[in-house]
């Protein structure tokens, strides 16, 4: 049989199978398994049959603990089913898989194999979360490669169905499921063939009806549950047999023959390595590299896991084996060993007590780590095992990959060695996060697996920060399969895509000699060569590269594409390759053009074509002088004058050094000084804002807006300007209180993410010159020196006195200092501009507690943290928990501030007589309402200190343990939507039922925005996002006339693009009351699908057509006997479709399916009329007493302060 050949990853090639051979998905997003959930929802959107021609039924839950008991449920009744998850989802599984397996009860779950978070969060592979799985009951099947995901999810549903066991059948998170690789897809009848009709009726009659009522789930005592739970030993003894039947059955059918260890190797080695997932891929190629060398060298790849079979894995062995090296993925403290090295151990005594062992010498057996978190894991490191194993005393308990100067566990290992095939093509492309880079390189891996002979494979690097950080795509193709399960060192093709890299990165490092250098630049062949550092000269003259030019940007903006580059820069890569005849590749590009961006309209698509068309009109080669002549070179990771912890850790992490740092310099708890992110200056930007003084009129908008704190305004004493820099501009302050002062505008250029939101947002156009305005964008790198010298002298003037500003004004809040600067957060992000803004009226005092998500990679994720400090070196303190408790993590922080405070206070009363009545007096009847009272009773703490130094009582040691906790502390738990309103949604409740004073803030996106928007229930109804590929039917959960319930809640609902004034008052009234607070922020999104240029907009039009009614529900007025509830908002004056249709989002589905969009476009006018209505009938209710007072002064849009 012919079956065809796609190019796919590892997530589709796991979720093909389950999806065909299943009837409910239960799902959930969560890195990197999302996209398993994200293809079957799709499938099912379209009316894709499984193989018995009915549609499988996929189901959203609200988190990973929702989705197993969804999946518990569908397979008690009979159905066929799966679920998709990895790390702390999969943990959030483990009481329902316990059951699941208790029951015996056939069913799959498929599991991107991810760090679990401990002392940090990791998004990357290894095997902790599966090994946390062990004692549950599921059998556990390991994938090593895209091909074998594939395979082995069929052969997982297969063997369950047989033996009643549940499998988890895992891959390698990232490394296997986002490898795209060249692979042989199954067909219906391959699965037919797996899945006996038979075994699927023996699960349904198992299954719970009235027709035949069983009971399951009882409590037992302690007279049977042991007996009772012994009954399963002969399912779980038949297991790995039935597994390797059905593995049997598959090489029949399809010919690839798997075993429950597979062996691979010298018949007669002596040394052997075992170990499972991907890395077995790169041991194979290594050993027969040395093999074929005269070695004999071994590996065993472990398949099942669970249950262990001691008979299969003894006689997987060769008999002559002297020594064993044992690799897990995991780390296990405190054990005796990693757990799949003490299933070897325990397996080999067995056998050799047993004499069934075909060796009578106990081999030599040491374990080791390896590949935590993707660490990588190369052919030069399985070397330095086989190395180690061949000395007579090989360390035991080793790591490999890493540098341990603590413990010394590591071996040394040369990188220098390499088993790479000089036939394969090995290209490495450098992009920026969200340019595009990655999916033209996956398109680029597809047409090359499937319009050519060759074998293909495409992997991706990506730190967690969101846009703008470095992206590394690495892509192979050659005549031969590619085992190579590790990134390109040596490479024969080189591209940057972003200029600015070359200061910042050594790109050409992994280049070989004679490779191509294809380089986007601004600048033409004549005259890049003098604007390369001279390291990057240097290289490409001693390793003789072919050097290409084009400048993308300028193709890009003339055919508009904006800032994607990608297409350019793909056609490019065919252009100079060769592994396509160029039409050929043309024709490629663009078939794969219309596939991939068709659905979001034939202008997205002409816009591509026309840039493929014209990019290589402006493609040149460079020829190459013959000496190094630039006058620059690669600038430091970050400027001498940063911390010592900056310079040693933080610095090699940014410039990619990071896999470099030993043990010794890492903290033992996972923590990290703030106010770093000052020291990176990416410098991503090509525009940036310059500043018009003569026409500013000083309204603070443009600060308010900026996403990444990158632009800021002083007002100052005039006479510090003595020492100013030549170009440093300031102009008359515009307030009363500071008249006589003046004001700059500064940027920071080398932060700037050139978004131009604050261009956007200015109010100001000059009456003489067209579109100009007091900001305006110009090009980065000719002002970059000179800006950078403004933005010192800028840092150097005082900060504005916080006690004379009045911060419920726009202009005046605008001048505080925010503590969150910088962040890794995308260009124009609409979520970051409500984080800046709390930290600039509260960071001194705030303490966050932030939900895991797109706010906790940005704002927590290395290289470089954005939470800051002010001159007194106070600021935001941070930790991430869980995804699915934020709010619960911030209860908890605000009863310890309330307990260390109660605590201070007792102190003060038993201390009165030294530190003095007045001062006793003073400190715990301070007023701390206000900022200037909050800094009075800071200088109170200060004198009690100073009293207290030198006692040395219990009573006096205790007080200065926690004497700060007499300043007020403003507590904060964070997170998007997908926390809020699911999978935290029972904590968050709780907390807002607790009564206690937490503010609550909601980055209100719509969709899981940091997995890849997916749909939550804050999605709106109508609009398109991943898990509602057809659009979501149902209306967006009222988050916010939930809480209002209570009744003792503060609620408001923001955003900062429609009215900044009312959103500065949200944020100070939820602070100032003395209960639980809950602001719901509107925050535009790439995930909505335009360019965030526009979100400001979006958010004028969201308020304007009634979607998102402005309000603020203070229960402290009704103490005024007025009515709580204030609606800032007017009526509606735009029509719905007016706001939705600008997004890709809705517009998306009324290209691919009209009459679906035209009846939810129906639903949702009604919903939008019918919520308004409620509120509005709502805030018109009298107040409950002084004669019934109607509601509050609202703020509306344009107040006379937005004016001045």
């Amino acid at each position: 049989m012919t079956r065809a050949k796609v190019t796919i990853d590892g997530n589709e090639a796991a979720a093909y199978s389950a999806y065909h051979v299943s009837e409910v998905c239960a799902i959930y997003p969560i890195t990197p398994s999302s996209p398993m959930g994200e293809w079957a929802d799709e499938w099912s959107a379209k009316g894709k049959p499984n193989i018995w021609g009915t549609v499988p039924t996929v189901v959203e839950m609200q988190s990973e603990g929702g989705a197993a008991g969804a999946l518990h449920g569908a397979l008690q009744a009979g159905a066929l089913g799966a679920t998709f998850t990895a790390s702390q989802g999969l943990l959030l599984m483990i009481p329902n898989m316990y059951k699941i397996a208790g029951e015996l009860t056939s069913g799959v779950i498929h599991v991107t194999a991810r760090a679990v978070a401990t002392h940090a969060l990791s998004i990357f592979g290894d095997h902790s979360d599966v090994m946390a799985t062990r004692q549950t009951g599921f059998a556990l099947l390991a994938s090593n490669s895209v091909q074998e995901a594939m395979d082995l999810a069929l052969i997982a549903h297969a063997a369950t169905l047989e033996s009643r066991v549940p499998f988890l059948h895992f891959f390698d998170g990232f490394r296997t499921s986002h490898e795209v690789a060249k692979v042989e897809q199954l067909t219906f009848d391959d699965m037919r063939a797996m899945i006996p009709n038979e075994l699927v009726r023996a699960h349904r009659e198992r299954s719970m009806s009235p027709d035949r009522p069983v009971l399951r789930g009882t409590a037992q005592n302690p007279d049977v549950f042991f007996q009772a739970r012994e009954t399963v030993n002969p399912y779980y003894l038949a297991c790995p047999s039935i597994v390797q039947n059905v593995m049997d059955r598959f090489a029949s059918v399809v010919g690839r023959q798997y075993k429950l260890f597979d062996y691979v190797g010298a018949p007669d080695a002596e040394r052997v390595l075992i170990l499972m997932g991907s890395g077995a891929e790169a041991a194979q190629e290594t050993i027969e590299y040395l093999n074929a060398r005269g070695e004999k060298l071994g590996v065993l790849k472990v398949r099942l896991f669970r249950p262990f079979s001691v008979e299969h894995f003894i006689k997987a062995l060769p008999a002559t084996v002297k020594s064993i090296a044992v690799l897990d993925r995991t780390k296990e403290p405190g054990a005796a060993g990693e757990p799949l090295y003490c299933d070897v151990v325990t397996a080999t005594a067995e056998a050799i007590a047993a004499g069934t062992a075909p060796f009578k010498t106990f081999p030599k057996i040491i374990g080791g780590r390896y590949g935590l978190s993707s660490k990588e894991f190369t052919p030069a490191m399985v070397k330095a095992v086989f190395d180690e194993l061949a000395k007579p005393n090989p360390k035991n308990h080793f790591t490999v990959g890493i540098v341990d100067d603590v413990t010394n566990t590591s071996l040394d290992y040369d990188p220098e060695f390499s088993t790479e095939d000089p036939q394969t093509v090995r290209a490495l492309f450098y992009g920026l996060g969200s340019d595009g880079t990655v999916g033209a390189n996956k398109n680029s891996v597809k047409i090359i697996g499937e319009d050519t002979d060759n074998y293909a494979q495409g992997y991706f690097v990506y730190d967690s920060k969101k846009a703008g950080a470095i992206t590394i795509s690495h892509l192979r193709f050659g005549p031969k399969p590619i085992r190579s399960t590790y990134l390109i060192s040596k490479a024969s093709f080189v591209a940057c895509h972003q200029f600015s890299f070359l200061e910042r990165y050594d790109v050409l490092k992994a280049a070989e000699p004679g490779a191509v250098f294809l380089l986007n630049s601004l600048y033409g062949p004549d005259e890049v060569w003098d604007h390369l550092p001279r390291t990057v000269q240097r290289q490409i003259i001693e390793k003789k590269l072919k050097f290409y030019v084009i400048d993308g940007y300028k193709v890009a903006e003339q055919t508009g594409m904006g800032r994607r580059i990608n297409t350019i820069m793909q056609t490019c890569f065919f252009a100079i390759s060769g592994i396509l005849p160029r039409d050929e590749a043309i024709a490629a590009i663009k078939k794969a053009i219309a596939k991939t961006y068709g659905k979001r309209g034939e202008a997205v698509v002409q816009k591509n074509y026309a840039a493929v068309d014209a990019a290589l009109d402006h493609l040149h080669e460079v020829k190459v002088p013959d000496a190094v002549t630039s006058t620059f070179d690669m600038r430091r990771p970050v400027p001498e004058e940063a911390p010592e912890f900056v310079q040693k850790v933080t610095a090699r992490i940014v410039e990619g050094k990071g896999d470099d740092l030993p043990v010794s310099a890492l903290p033992v708890d996972g923590t990290f000084p703030t106010a770093t992110a000052q020291w990176e200056r990416r410098n991503i930007a090509l525009e940036i804002p310059v500043w018009d003084e003569a026409l500013c009129i000083q309204c603070g908008k443009c600060v308010l807006v900026c996403p990444h704190a990158s632009i800021r305004a002083k007002v100052y004493d005039g006479a510090l300007l003595a020492n100013a820099p030549e170009t440093f501009k300031s102009a008359p302050a515009r307030w009363r209180d500071f008249k006589d002062m003046k004001y700059t505008l500064q940027v920071a250029p080398e932060d700037c993410t050139g978004c131009a939101l604050c261009v956007e947002v200015c109010p100001v156009k000059s009456k003489t010159e067209v579109k100009h305005k007091a900001l305006n964008m110009a090009p980065q790198e000719p002002l970059r020196e000179q800006e950078r010298v403004n933005w010192e002298f800028f840092k150097s003037l005082p900060e504005t006195d916080r006690k004379v500003l009045s911060l419920a004004q726009v202009k005046d809040s605008q001048l505080l200092q925010p503590l969150f600067e910088f962040s890794g957060a995308c260009a124009g992000c609409g979520e970051t501009p409500y984080l800046k803004l709390m930290t600039q009226l509260f960071g001194d005092r705030a303490i966050c507690g932030n939900a895991t998500g797109c706010s906790s990679i940005y704002g927590g994720n290395l290289p470089t943290t954005p939470y800051a400090v002010n001159r007194d070196g106070r600021g935001p303190t941070w930790s991430n928990s869980l995804f699915e408790d934020a709010a619960e993590f911030a209860l908890g922080m605000r009863l310890a501030v309330n307990q260390q405070t109660a605590y201070a206070r007792e102190l003060v009363k038993k201390l009165s007589s030294v530190i003095g009545d007045e001062l006793a007096e003073a400190l715990l009847n301070a007023d701390q309402t206000g900022e200037k009272g909050i800094e009075e009773q800071r200088q109170r703490v200060a004198l009690l200190k100073q009293k207290i130094a030198g006692l040395r009582t219990a009573e006096a040691l205790d007080l200065m343990a926690v004497a700060d906790m007499l300043v007020k502390k403003s507590v904060w738990a964070i997170g998007g939507d997908g926390w809020a309103y699911d999978i935290g949604y029972g904590g968050l409740d709780h907390v807002l039922a607790s009564g206690e004073n937490v503010n609550i803030l909601v980055l209100d996106t719509e969709v899981y925005s940091n997995t890849g928007g997916q749909m939550s229930k804050a999605t709106p109804l109508g609009a398109v996002a991943k898990f509602a590929f057809g659009g979501k039917p149902r209306p967006k959960k009222d988050l916010a006339m939930m809480a209002m319930s209570y009744g003792n809640v503060y609620v408001a609902r923001v955003a900062f693009g429609a009215n900044d004034s009312q959103t500065i008052k949200a944020f100070l009234e939820a602070e100032a009351y003395d209960g639980p607070s809950l602001l719901i922020c509107y925050c535009h999104c790439i995930a909505h699908g335009y360019d965030l240029i526009h979100g400001l907009d979006q958010q004028k039009a969201a308020v304007q057509s009634g979607y998102w009614p402005l309000m603020r529900y203070n229960p402290d007025l009704v103490k005024q006997g007025k009515n709580p509830l204030q609606l800032d908002s007017r009526a509606p004056t735009l029509s719905l479709d007016k706001y939705i249709y600008n997004e890709t989002r809705y517009s998306m589905l009324r290209h691919g399916q009209p009459e679906v969009a035209k009846a939810l476009y129906e639903l949702a006018e009604q919903d939008v009329r019918r919520r308004w209505k409620l509120y509005e009938y709502l805030a018109s209710m009298p107040g409950p007493g002084n004669g019934g007072e109607p509601a509050a002064n609202p703020v509306p849009a344009g107040t006379r302060e937005e004016k001045k």
